[in-house]
């Protein structure tokens, strides 16, 4: 892992500054919106939307199907209605300070060691270093967070029985047998 000034010098260089043109929320083009969540995160929208778990996350739709016959991923992703975000209204978050990390950090994300940066028309925008710290600090927290969720999914996947004939999804939670 990077050490945080190191990040934050990276981040500073790259620039960003949020247009609000809420691309990164919405499908554009062939690029992807989904945005995936974990468990604990999917939690906390619950808690600060009333809302239930189904309204608000779907199965990452890559399934794999092994020779057994067991259908299974690995994440959840936040529903999107008329390929957008279902949280987006007006252009805005209606959860910002409950969004997920990934929403957090975009346009960047840890890879390793690596710094990426997604196309977003923010970038390049001067950054303040006290705005590169922050995000850089949130980077890491990101990273440890995955790091996290990819060793319970592990776990779950190595002692957890799944059924054959069902779909599932694995997460750090353990295994959950899909409806339907």
């Amino acid at each position: 892992m990077p050490g945080i000034d190191e990040l934050a010098a990276a981040v500073g260089r790259a620039g960003f500054s949020c247009t609000g043109c809420s691309e990164c929320c919405r499908q554009v083009a062939d690029d992807s919106n989904l945005v995936v969540a974990s468990p604990p995160e999917i939690r906390e929208i619950m808690a600060a939307t009333g809302m239930a778990w189904e309204d608000i996350a779907e199965p990452y739709p890559d399934f794999i199907e092994d020779e057994k016959g067991k259908c299974y991923t690995f994440a959840w992703c936040i529903r999107r209605s008329n390929d957008a975000c279902i949280f987006l209204e007006g252009g805005r978050c209606t959860i910002y300070t409950h969004r997920p990390w990934i929403c957090r950090t975009y346009p960047f994300m840890l890879e390793g060691e690596e710094l990426l940066i997604s196309e977003c028309p923010g970038v390049g925008s001067p950054l303040s270093p006290g705005e590169a710290q922050t995000i850089a600090r949130l980077l890491i927290w990101r990273q440890a967070a995955e790091h996290r969720e990819e060793e319970c999914i592990r776990a779950h996947f190595a002692r957890d029985a799944l059924p054959g004939g069902r779909r599932t999804v694995i997460d750090s939670e353990g295994v959950k047998v899909l409806d339907g």
